[in-house]
């Protein structure tokens, strides 16, 4: 269809809006419209618009949204429907009310006629574009534009996704992301920008006419370094370069690179210190360290000899409240009476606020009552085996129970997740006081609260430190996990959501957390843990030619068959070899608190380290084995041609 100054290239119909965030939507929150590709005044639109009951829906107008506010209807918010349902990589679950918005619905706002929901754009100002996984009673497309924005998403009621990426890739490259095949990364078609970086950085003997296409379809043969907007490490299983080749290289380029992102080139790292563990420190030795008011005195030492040799099993229910932060390091003993009598008080005043609720006001509270559930369900099957919880007589599961409940009055925002009832149990059955168990737990949440949060960015941003730290450590086990499809890590993702509680044994948990608990030698000592278990199982996955179903079905057999002692040893053996790099990377730094964090307006630098990434996204690993396994590092490439039925 052509008009004057234009010429539609793709129309397609039935493609919906939904209106509503809700999963099932209603008639009300559908609207009916056509999605077209345009080609106007040089340049290539793609445009939605309503199909209005008594109207052509031929007639459209071919002009941007004006942004600067003439429809604040419109503008004001975008469609608050979460384009993916829940969330991939989720495999913690949650409780959430339900969001209440403002969108404009039909019916709903006079003001904002369907119309109000059109929309076009320039191709030239797309940046990503995601699509609906498999399974879904029909598929959807979200587009986010350079600005960071999404636009609402195209529900393709009657097919057709695989039709209007094929008509885009006319005019873009669009490149699967190596850490979600959903997703695709938005390229100017005309990749000579692409090849003038690679010429002008001189990366390549040869021309780099077609070093582009090589570089898209296979990156690790092709090159081994980096331009400065790309993350690169180089890779272990590469032979070095020979002695004086990098006096040819040329000098690194005046622009700056882009902020966040840090090359990292094989870390020469010295020789593993070998490290012995002391003994725990006993009542008596913690005794000599109170003074005359209960005031504890020389806190480093003390903390250094919790750190190298753990605490006595008399001694944890006191010192786990200086560790938690119940009670002040500073403090004297009539300090911490009252500040006891102050938190009991504060504690059954958040107890009765749900011991109060009746039955009658539960069923009218869906938020409560779903965390009671979830609590009820998770505290039955805590810690069975542990004679504090073994029968329904013991009093355990009933202050396991409480507790939790307790403490959704106290953070209303997070909740209970599961998992909660893992990093509670330990404390209570050392404590074995409702109150002061509570807020010994409620310090361990300080720590790993976030390791909770419905968006797991904080997951997500750890399994990335972790890889970077392994890279250093080991890159070539990093690349066999590459190979095995396993280079995300993902099953070391129970190991940081609740600090390797179900992978030691009951007492050694004990030992391992108040070791992590007193900060030393410095932040983020559990990823050093989890580089220990994987340091000690290395030979025994590279030597076995493990798949990576093999992998994962290795790494879970070693529930209970890990020694604490083994692993805390290795642990700060590694801390202490990364510790004396001269050259170690300044974003490794920065995870053993060896350097100041980057400045506020720099992306994380440890967000992605996964090499030759044309992304930031964090590793995410897949919800389960049975997913695709995705390219490690390459890009893919968008077939020309697909079959249509495909669609979901």
């Amino acid at each position: 269809m052509e008009g004057a100054g234009y010429r539609v290239v793709f129309e397609k119909g039935g493609v919906y809006l939904h209106t509503s965030a809700k999963k099932y939507q209603d008639r009300d929150s559908l609207i009916a419209g056509v999605i077209r590709v345009v080609e106007k005044d040089n340049d290539v639109l793609l445009h939605w618009a309503p199909v209005e009951e008594a109207g052509d829906s031929t007639q459209i107008l071919f002009s941007k949204k004006d942004s600067s506010g003439g429809d604040s209807c419109a503008s004001e918010e975008e469609p608050t429907f979460d384009p993916g349902y829940e969330p991939d990589w989720a495999v913690i679950s949650t409780v959430r009310p339900q969001p209440r918005h403002s969108e404009p619905t039909r019916g709903a706002e006079p003001s904002c006629p369907q119309g109000s929901w059109a929309f076009s754009v320039s191709l030239g100002e797309l940046k990503s574009i995601r699509r609906s996984k498999p399974g879904l009673s029909w598929a959807y497309l979200v587009l986010v534009t350079q600005a960071g924005g999404s636009l609402p998403a195209l529900h393709f009621h009657r097919g057709g996704t695989r039709a209007l990426l094929r008509v885009l890739s006319r005019y873009l490259l669009l490149a699967s992301s190596p850490q979600d095949s959903r997703l695709y990364l938005v390229f100017p078609h005309d990749s000579s920008a692409l090849s003038n970086s690679f010429h002008h950085l001189q990366l390549f003997d040869q021309d780099s006419s077609n070093v582009v296409s090589r570089f898209l379809q296979d990156p690790y043969s092709t090159t081994f370094s980096s331009f400065s907007r790309v993350t690169n490490f180089f890779r272990g299983a590469l032979q070095p370069q020979p002695e004086g080749a990098a006096s040819d290289l040329p000098p690194p380029p005046d622009d700056e690179p882009e902020p966040g992102f840090e090359v990292i080139s094989c870390v020469e790292l010295g020789p593993r210190p070998t490290v012995e563990r002391g003994p725990p420190v006993t009542e008596e030795e913690w005794a000599r360290h109170v003074g005359p008011e209960g005031r504890l005195q020389q806190v480093p030492e003390l903390k250094n000899r919790i750190f190298s040799g753990g605490l006595s099993p008399s001694l944890r229910r006191e010192a786990w409240k200086f560790l938690l932060g119940y009670l002040s390091w500073e403090g004297t003993a009539e300090e911490h009476k009252a500040h006891i009598r102050k938190k009991t008080d504060e504690y059954f005043r958040m107890k009765l606020q749900w011991k109060s609720v009746s039955p009658e006001q539960e069923r009218r509270n869906s938020l409560l009552h779903g965390y009671r559930s979830l609590i009820e369900r998770d505290v039955s099957r805590t810690d069975r085996t542990n004679k504090f919880y073994e029968g329904p007589e013991k009093p355990g599961l009933g202050l396991l129970n409480d507790i939790l409940l307790t403490y959704c009055m106290y953070h209303f925002d997070l909740g209970y997740v599961q998992g909660m009832s893992d990093l509670l149990s330990p404390i209570l059955y050392v404590i074995q006081n409702e109150v002061d168990a509570f807020w010994c737990f409620c310090g361990f949440m300080e720590l790993v609260q976030g390791n909770f949060e419905e968006s797991q960015e904080t997951m997500k941003r750890q399994l990335g430190r972790l890889l970077l730290l392994l890279r250093v450590l080991d890159p070539l086990l990093c690349d066999f996990l590459d190979s095995q499809d396993s280079g995300s890590l993902c099953f070391c993702f129970r190991w940081l959501l609740i600090w390797f509680k179900r992978e030691f044994p009951f007492p050694d948990v004990l030992r391992l957390w108040e070791v992590l608990w007193t900060g030393l030698p410095g932040p983020n000592l559990h990823l050093l843990v989890a580089c220990a278990i994987l340091d000690m199982e290395r030979d025994t996955l590279m030597l076995s030619g493990f798949g990576s179903n093999e992998i994962l079905k290795h790494i879970n057999e070693l529930t209970m068959k890990l020694s604490v002692e083994d692993v805390l040893t290795r642990a700060e053996a590694l801390h202490r070899q990364l510790t004396a790099c001269p050259e170690l990377p300044h974003n490794v730094q920065e995870i053993l608190g060896l350097a100041p964090p980057a400045e506020p307006h720099s992306p994380s630098p440890t967000a992605s380290p996964l090499p030759l990434s044309p992304t930031r996204a964090p590793p995410t690993p897949p919800p389960s084995t049975d997913t695709a396994p995705q390219a490690d590092s390459s890009l893919e490439i968008l077939p020309e041609e697909e079959d249509e039925g495909a669609d979901s």
